[in-house]
């Protein structure tokens, strides 16, 4: 159960980079995702920042059918994280996406479920604490990413059999010529087919030595991912995830971690913290971070982080920093109250 709940997202270095390929600047992305743009420097970010980024890029770009072709076929090697590189230095196709279902672990919310039956590799992937698919942008990107792993390992211009997905991809005509099979819209879930023989094929990109250094490190990495976060830090995230909804309460949160309030409270007691101390610290943490987003005025920042007026979000700061929000962040960031505006 514990290493399922992670809300932690790690962007890869070239990640932003990736994104500027494409003529779109990565500011741009954080403005549409109304996040603050103190998140392109973040080497970690939320499972709902994450999605709201891609789905950002995916409405700047405008069709999504081709953001997905051309991020999947532009994007560079070396700009891959540890996690994906090795893959493209495994032995064969089927060593590649075996060891990308694996250390997939290492970065959700995705994961994916490998098949093998008749003359049909299946790979379907899902989605971490949701019912709901994620973005259509990152769910045909990592589809996308399968069939390009091969391609790129290879050398040879692999098709798939077919592919589902359960959303709107945009232009489907160009997704069927990028994967070379039919594309099926509307679909139960998300699934990529491919044909078994290819798996067997051999990887030019084959690196021995490279594995031998990339996999004990990996190996390592997710044998303590397992070992699961403390309570405190799970429940911090899913109140981060959650204030611009409002004040989370316990019970809602214990309802995401399957178990009772009850239990979640006694879990805390055993850390020496409680709900109401976690709820305090996500918000002076969050209060932090917006407030280094300029465009923000504060009355926006008190919203973000679930307060229902600026009154009772300036009493809080003043607690948290002895100051008001105005005053820290013109301390912090040079600029005067007056330009920033805001109480205090």
């Amino acid at each position: 159960m514990k290493s399922h709940i992670t809300d932690r997202i790690k962007l890869s270095p070239g990640f932003w980079a990736g994104l500027r390929h494409l003529m779109i600047a990565d500011y741009e992305v954080a403005r549409h995702a109304r996040l603050p743009l103190t998140i392109i420097t973040e080497p970690e970010v939320t499972t709902a920042q994450y999605s709201a980024i891609w789905q950002a890029y995916s409405d700047l770009v405008g069709d999504t059918a081709k953001a997905i072709i051309n991020l999947a076929t532009s994007y560079e090697t070396m700009h891959y994280p540890p996690t994906v590189l090795a893959t493209y230095h495994a032995r064969d196709y089927r060593d590649a996406l075996n060891r990308m279902a694996r250390y997939k672990q290492l970065c959700p919310p995705e994961r994916l479920q490998i098949t093998e039956e008749a003359d049909c590799c299946t790979i379907e992937l899902e989605w971490h604490n949701s019912e709901q698919s994620g973005p259509p942008m990152l769910v045909g990107l990592t589809l996308a990413f399968l069939l390009e792993l091969g391609r790129r390992g290879t050398g040879q211009l692999l098709t798939a059999r077919n592919i589902e997905f359960s959303q709107s991809m945009g232009d489907v005509k160009a997704l069927e010529a990028y994967f070379g099979c039919p594309v099926r819209i509307d679909a139960t879930c998300n699934r990529l087919t491919l044909h078994r023989r290819d798996l067997d094929r051999s990887f030019v990109s084959y690196n021995e030595e490279l594995l031998e250094i990339l996999t004990p490190v990996l190996d390592q990495s997710l044998n303590e991912q397992k070992q699961g976060r403390s309570i405190a830090e799970m429940v911090k995230w899913i109140i981060k995830r959650s204030l611009t909804s409002g004040r989370p309460d316990i019970q809602a949160v214990a309802r995401e971690l399957r178990m009772s309030d009850r239990t979640l409270q006694r879990r805390l007691s055993s850390e020496n913290t409680s709900f109401n101390n976690l709820l305090t610290e996500a918000r002076h943490e969050q209060s932090r971070e917006y407030l280094a987003d300029l465009s923000l005025d504060i009355k926006e920042v008190a919203f973000l982080i679930g307060y229902e007026d600026q009154n009772s979000f300036y009493r809080a700061f003043r607690n948290w920093e002895g100051d008001t929000p105005s005053n820290w962040r013109a301390e912090h960031f040079g600029v005067s109250n007056k330009s920033i505006g805001g109480i205090g």
